[in-house]
Parts: structure tokens; sequence; C-alpha cells
């Protein structure tokens, strides 16, 4: 039985496999580069008052702001359309997938945040965790409802395509065809 306004058929499949594999792809890249040891000399005290950090950044000017907070907004952007793909629905309201999206992300990154506190050489930084979930938002702002939109508008389209010409059942048992009951939906 196919769930309530998820993808139809094979591309479903398609997109939530493809989904997931990226997503877990993703992931392990965001563990590689943020749970390995570093080796300094000295480490900073962790920040924990939040906009601290990036008020530091934005102090030292554009350039120098640009990189910790590009990096900050990047590193888990992509979840705002992975986890959506891997979740795989069309019909979904779109102000409840932008608050489980941005909840998954800022737990995500929390976890990672939690993860560093025993790695050598890492600290925590709530602005890490402000950023990253900020970078999940815009990125599923950007390209979930438009790629929602695309993707019901060409699944409305296939049905139609799919039925061919209208021919009756008379006809088609004249010509030889094997007659075909057409797909019948499930009523709430």
């Amino acid at each position: 039985m196919q769930r309530q306004g998820s993808i139809g058929g094979n591309a479903a499949i398609r997109i939530r496999v493809t989904g997931g594999v990226l997503l877990a792809t993703h992931l392990a890249l965001v563990a590689w580069l943020m749970l390995r040891p570093l080796d300094v000399p000295w480490v900073t005290p962790p920040n924990l008052r939040p906009l601290a950090g990036i008020r530091a950044d934005l102090a030292l000017g554009w350039p120098g702001a640009a990189r910790p907070l590009g990096e900050g907004l990047g590193l888990l952007a992509p979840l705002g359309v992975l986890l959506p793909a891997a979740h795989g629905r069309l019909t979904v309201s779109p102000l409840a997938s932008l608050l489980r999206t941005a909840a998954a992300g800022a737990l995500i990154s929390l976890g990672i945040a939690l993860l560093q506190t025993g790695v050598p050489g890492r600290v925590v930084d709530v602005d890490s965790l402000l950023l990253n979930t900020a970078g999940v938002v815009l990125a599923h702002l950007a390209v979930v409802p438009a790629g929602r939109s695309w993707l019901r508008r060409r699944a409305e389209r296939e049905p139609a395509a799919a039925a061919g010409p209208a021919v009756s059942i008379t006809e088609e048992l004249s010509q030889g065809r094997t007659p075909t009951i057409p797909r019948v939906g499930i009523a709430p």
C-alpha cells in the first residue's frame, strides 16, 4: 500500500534511495571533517554565549568574516534538501516540513558539538549550532518548495499521458487487446 501523499511508483523509490544514500554519505563526510583530532599548540575556550563568535567574526570585516560564516552555514546545508528527499513525500505542509527539517538539522549539529567535546583540539561553539541550523533552513527554503511543486506537476501529467487514448472495451476485444482496469485510488 502506498502512503498518502507520497510520490508514486518507481520514482518514489529512486528518490528515497538516492536521498538516503546521499544523506549517509554527507553525514559521514561531516563526521570525518568535524570529529578528527586537531594538532594545535593551544585551544580556545568554548563559546557558550550565543552570537558572540558571529559578532567577533563580523568585527574582522567582510573578507575576514565571509569564510567562517560561510563554513558554518554551508556545513550542514545539504541536509535541508537531503532530509526531505529521504522522506519522499510531496503533499506535506510546507511549514511542517520546514520545522521538521530545521529540528533534525539542529539536533544533528548539537550531536556533533557534543561529540567534539571528547576530541582533542576541538571545542564547543554555540554559534556553529546556530549557523548550521540556519544553513539547513536556508537550503530547505531555496530548493524544497520549488522541487516539490515541480514533482507534483510532473506526477499529475504522467497518469494522463499513461492513460492513452480512450478506447471502449468492445473495441479492445475486437482488436484482440486485453482489457485493463484503470488504477483505482484508495479512499480516505
